[in-house]
């Protein structure tokens, strides 16, 4: 699986240059389907905040970029109606949109559906990731983003070997300083990313694509 791990969504020429570059084709040619689920595990979401997720109304560009199809993907829903209808759905699309929230909800759903253990099975599926939709992929996110009363602890998929620190700068409690702090008890390899940078992953090669303001700690 290819990955496009975002802060704030397609923000910039060079983070929408890397998505194309990763689906192999334009933004127009592909199939995309959208997974809101991320956001009903936090308090400060709504059914506002999935519905302009969902609705291309987002500040974090995803859903509005132009593409050939789109679908809505519940993974709270795919338990009920078994993998004989919705894993064909995942496997005919070209990339999957996954929203903010929290990632340890998210982490639990895509285990509970069944998606975690098919993603591996899809090598030229793209996962484009807004906050809690690109942390989900590392192996933990810290216990200050936990934000789920059910989370057993911050691990999450460990799909990735590093860490992200989300939105830097864009809240007072969202500084260097404070991801410094955070990067220092993880133990793993960790970046700070604001709202114009993104992190590709291929085969295990991580690279920063950035307009804006990164930091790699450890």
């Amino acid at each position: 699986m290819k990955l496009l791990l975002t802060s704030g969504g397609v923000t910039n020429p060079s983070i929408q240059s890397a998505l194309v570059q990763l689906l192999g084709k334009p933004i127009g040619d592909a199939n995309a389907l959208c997974v809101p689920t991320a956001t009903y595990g936090h308090p400060m979401c709504t059914p506002g905040t999935a519905w302009r997720f969902v609705a291309g109304r987002s500040p974090s560009p995803m859903v509005d970029l132009g593409w050939k199809s789109m679908g809505l993907l519940e993974l709270t829903a795919l338990p009920t109606i078994g993998a004989q209808r919705w894993v064909p759905w995942v496997r005919e699309a070209d990339v999957l949109l996954v929203d903010g929230g929290d990632a340890t909800y998210l982490c639990h759903w895509m285990r509970e559906s069944g998606l975690a253990d098919l993603l591996p099975s899809l090598p030229d599926l793209v996962w484009v990731g807004v906050s809690a939709g690109s942390m989900v992929m590392t192996p933990r996110i810290g216990a200050d983003f936990v934000e789920w009363p059910s989370a057993p602890d911050d691990r999450t998929l460990g799909i990735v070997d590093f860490s992200i620190f989300p939105h830097l700068d864009a809240f007072p409690e969202n500084t260097l300083a404070d991801a410094e702090r955070w990067a220092a008890d993880l133990g793993v390899p960790a970046y700070a990313i604001d709202e114009q940078t993104a992190i590709k992953v291929v085969d295990g090669s991580v690279e920063v694509v950035s307009e804006g303001q990164w930091t790699k700690f450890g």
